[in-house]
């Protein structure tokens, strides 16, 4: 006897396909438990009719309601939809949710099904909510057991012989999900289908392309999560040579997407392409979404800050950057005032906020970009102190005695290396003092002079000979006058260092103010040097030079009709 639910729900599917209404069919498919009881039913038919060893018997089954062709199907055959829908039964049959790695693998497998049923020229459209879903689904059970360490384990490291030896690789769970995934963006941006533009009458993605950005961001999602930024440059490299505009795409999908690109391209310390996409994803979105304005904000907040633009009160003051002024106004206030010290304490590996950034992924970024910053804040600092102003009728530069400049580096360098002096080095209750020291302190003191205890009487040979490094070298003019001039190569100050007399001299301060022309803004002078394009960011439609357009990424040129140089003109 026939199973009654299995025969009406294909019956139901058939027709679904007969018009190509995707959204029904994926509202059809359904596969998370808990399940509606008329699947619970279907489920117990194939379990008693199709069991493993009948797949055949499920697939003539699929086939006698949803033929491989029909009429009305432009050519187009069913064949990978038919398959499709043998293996979605088949993962209703084996569904097991007490075992997650095996449904992981399941579910894996049914979405590399869909998205070859995706491919078909016929279903492709119709299929694509579901392979939508399927990836959704896909991609949160990932990054769920990867946070069960003790559930995956084993799937981590995979043994594979190549050329006669052995070697390891490790691909995550995380990694593995991906790239399954990716397929699914590439055949969506593989698209051929309609105007070469890939836009339509209504200026909108035409055919598969609706889905570039959705599959493509649940990749980033899931490389971002196991840190595997390489792949996620092959996705913007992608998207950039052949995607529609981004602006042709829901706004939610257009902020997902700037926000990884911004964190991609901070990482990789193009901080203003990395400033531009997080602004952009930042006022796009919407201003209830709290939580992904405030991903958005630390990336933006530490773009600017590398730049030279610090984050206002006001901005700190939004729901979205709660806490946010704790974490970056100390780091502002030390660049700001040339604080060398407590720069360097704020960033240390010691500091209680040290965890914090380098959680974020933001610490390495700040740590080595910002010092740069605050060297130019304590030479502008110490010419506001000491500085000459010149006297333009007699043809006298502003200077700034280099001297001074010296005395407070080498104060704030004993300072940052030994934060235990002064206030902080005298114990409060008669015990010592429990704040670490700088890493930097064992290098800068005198050592005590009894050996280290060893271990039963072993010294390990390699290292008997080792000699207690130097103490660091202070700061001296010749390290100043360096850090002088490789501020004034960068263009963060203007002028030139008379080393006879060790002074910095202002140029171009006749009309002006010295304060002005010698220590220009930051933000300003980064800007001027920064290149505005910023790869992976389609902002306009690709169109033929024959047109108007320019030649740019992703443009096919034909040149069949092209003569030869120097040929003379037909």
């Amino acid at each position: 006897m026939s199973p009654p639910t299995v025969d009406k729900f294909l019956r139901e599917i058939a027709g679904i396909v007969r018009e190509k209404n995707g959204v029904k069919l994926q509202q059809y498919l359904k596969y998370e438990p808990p399940l509606e009881p008329l699947y619970n039913q279907m489920i117990s038919e194939i379990r008693q009719v199709y069991g493993a060893s009948s797949q055949d018997a499920l697939e003539k089954k699929c086939k006698s309601f949803i033929p491989e062709y029909e009429e009305g199907d432009e050519g187009g055959s069913r064949s990978s939809f038919i398959t499709f829908m043998v293996k979605y039964f088949s993962f209703l049959r084996d569904l097991d949710v007490s075992n997650l790695v095996e449904t992981h693998d399941q579910l894996k497998s049914l979405l590399n099904q869909c998205i070859l049923a995706l491919g078909a020229f016929s279903i492709g459209l119709m299929i694509l909510p579901t392979v939508i879903s399927l990836s959704q689904t896909l991609a949160r059970l990932a990054i769920g057991l990867d946070k069960r360490p003790d559930l995956t384990e084993h799937l981590n490291r995979r043994e594979s012989t190549v050329g006669g030896q052995e070697a390891v690789e490790r691909v995550t769970l995380v990694e593995s999900s991906a790239n399954v995934i990716r397929e699914a963006f590439k055949k969506c941006l593989s698209e051929r289908s309609g105007n070469l533009s890939g836009i339509d009458d209504n200026g909108k993605p035409e055919g598969r392309r609706i889905g570039i950005y959705l599959t493509a961001n649940l990749c980033l999602k899931l490389f971002f999560h196991c840190r595997k930024l390489r792949s996620a440059e092959q996705i913007f490299g992608n998207i950039y040579q052949q995607s529609p505009p981004l602006g042709l795409f829901p706004a939610s999908q257009r902020v997902t997407f700037l926000c990884y690109l911004g964190r991609y391209l901070f990482a990789n310390s193009h901080f203003y392409r990395a400033q531009r996409a997080l602004q952009s994803a930042y006022d796009q979105c919407h201003i209830q979404c709290i939580s992904q304005r405030r991903l958005i904000l630390i990336y933006l907040i530490s773009s600017n800050i590398i730049l030279g633009r610090f984050p206002s009160s006001k901005l700190l003051q939004r729901p979205e950057a709660a806490g946010l002024s704790e974490k970056f106004g100390p780091l502002c206030t030390a660049i700001a005032k040339g604080d060398i010290a407590s720069f360097r304490r704020y960033l240390d590996l010691d500091s209680e906020n040290a965890e914090w950034f380098l959680s974020k992924r933001i610490f390495l970024q700040l740590s080595n970009r910002c010092e740069v910053l605050v060297w130019r804040s304590l030479a502008r600092r110490t010419f506001l102190l000491s500085g000459s102003q010149g006297d333009a009728m007699n043809k006298k530069a502003p200077t700034l005695a280099l001297q001074d400049m010296l005395s407070l580096a080498i104060l704030l360098e004993k300072k940052a290396l030994n934060p235990n002096e002064g206030a902080h080095s005298a114990p409060t209750n008669g015990q010592a003092s429990t704040r670490p020291p700088h890493a930097n302190s064992i290098f800068m003191f005198p050592k005590a002079t009894t050996p280290p205890p060893v271990a039963n009487g072993y010294i390990d040979p390699d290292l008997a000979d080792v000699v207690d490094p130097e103490p660091p070298v202070l700061p001296t003019m010749g390290i100043i006058e360096s850090i002088v001039a490789s501020l004034i190569e960068q263009d963060l100050l203007h002028g030139f260092i008379s080393h006879s007399s060790h002074r910095f001299a202002i140029t171009g301060a006749k009309n002006a103010l010295p304060l002005q022309v010698g220590f220009p803004r930051v933000w300003d002078v980064l800007i001027a040097r920064a290149d505005k394009e910023v790869p992976g960011w389609v902002r306009e439609e690709k169109k033929s030079p024959a047109f108007g357009g320019k030649f740019g990424p992703g443009m096919v040129v034909n040149l069949s009709g092209a003569r030869p140089a120097g040929a003379a003109p037909a």
